[in-house]
């Protein structure tokens, strides 16, 4: 039969990880697959261990569970493995070396039955055989992916992930790109990787630990991974990060974001101290063209543009062509304060224009930003 889902919602929720904004919350997958042999799929969030458990009874029917697998250590995943042991310690545990590893660091020292498996090795459950195919660094290094030929489906862990609960209605493209380059952005190399092995597979669904399962057109899903993994654009157009104090950077920034849809480019400027910052790093990725317009502070750039760019950095921003305007006043340095911070990023190519605003847009400033946007067009 196929699987059957025993994962959770979690609506109460405010920030994922501690620092992702999720208004619609986000969902913790698990399954359990029923053959000769039953099988369950991670656990989930520790406070959810109840309904997760009540899920998983009902699901098996009766039955004692065979085996626990476990794709992903986080804890969001694994907070309930000690519990489900307790419930059912005669189930074993499948995991990789550094699973077990995990195991003991959360968990400290107790006894189960354990199956170590390799990259490639097998498991039958009776009529279908599952295939472990390792993930390391998508976005932990004991993470594994799981092929279930039967189905022709692949358990992904975090992989294919979104942010929102199950019963959010929403197009799954926009929180996926936040999820993505959030939460597994900085490890496209491990990803790349990880799509070589998969090569070899038939892959018709995808369940991955978040968000929906994907059990139609999983081309476009793998598409997009595969093209956010190799840090290429989605669109020509631009993306305006900036910050404004007292405004006149914000007029600036309207003003080019008229000129560029004057010129028939696609634009979406967001403010770096007031919009979600997960959302504007996923937008810097997403577009060919960012323009980041920032004012001078303290003898450098304003704090929430340092933060964005730095977040940019730790995600291996690259292949992108860079635009800047800076507010300075008196003493304008934010140019060199963000070239000085993308300094190590590789393939950024600068616009040729460079405005800067002495405080408010004058007509020098204003025929610089002309010249701005048609460097810009797609």
């Amino acid at each position: 039969m196929k699987n059957i889902y025993v994962g959770v919602n979690d609506k109460s929720i405010d920030l994922f990880e501690g620092m992702y904004r999720v208004p619609n919350g986000i969902s913790y997958n698990s399954y359990i697959i029923r053959d000769e042999k039953s099988a369950v799929f991670d656990t989930v969030d520790e406070k959810f261990g109840g309904e997760w458990l009540d899920n998983v009874s009902a699901a098996l029917d009766g039955r004692n569970p065979d085996y626990l697998i476990i794709l992903h250590m986080e804890p969001d995943h694994s907070a309930n493995i000690f519990r489900f042991m307790e419930k059912y310690p005669d189930t074993c545990i499948v995991g990789n070396s550094k699973t077990f590893v995990l195991i003991k660091e959360f968990f400290g020292d107790f006894a189960f039955n354990r199956l170590e498996v390799k990259d490639g090795d097998t498991l039958s459950l009776g009529s279908r055989s599952l295939t472990f195919v390792f993930a390391p660094m998508v976005h932990w290094p004991e993470v594994m992916t799981v092929y279930d030929g039967e189905d022709k489906a692949l358990y992904s862990a975090d992989a294919f992930g979104k942010f929102g609960s199950l019963d959010t209605e929403e197009e799954w493209e926009e929180q996926a790109r936040r999820y993505y380059y959030g939460i597994v952005g900085k490890f496209g190399n491990a990803v790349q990787g990880l799509f070589k092995k998969l090569s070899a597979y038939d892959i018709q669904k995808i369940y991955p630990l978040h968000g929906p399962a994907l059990t139609e057109n999983v081309g476009y899903y793998m598409n997009k991974y595969d093209l956010w993994s190799r840090y290429a654009f989605e669109s020509d157009g631009v993306f305006i990060a900036y910050n404004s104090v007292y405004g006149h950077t914000r007029k600036a920034v309207e003003l080019l974001a008229k000129l560029l849809k004057e010129n028939g480019t696609e634009v979406i400027a967001r403010d770096l101290a007031r919009d979600d910052w997960a959302q504007c790093v996923a937008d810097a990725f997403k577009y060919r063209n960012t323009v980041i317009a920032a004012t001078t502070y303290n003898g450098d750039v304003f704090p929430a543009v340092r933060e964005f760019i730095d977040r940019l950095k730790e995600r291996n921003f690259r292949n992108r062509r860079v635009g800047i305007i800076e507010n300075g006043g008196w003493a304008p340095f934010a140019a060199k304060a963000i070239q000085k911070r993308l300094e190590d990023c590789k393939d950024i190519e600068y616009c040729p224009t460079q405005v800067t605003l002495h405080a408010a847009l004058d007509g020098q400033s204003s025929s610089a930003l002309k010249a701005l946007a048609d460097e810009l067009k797609g």
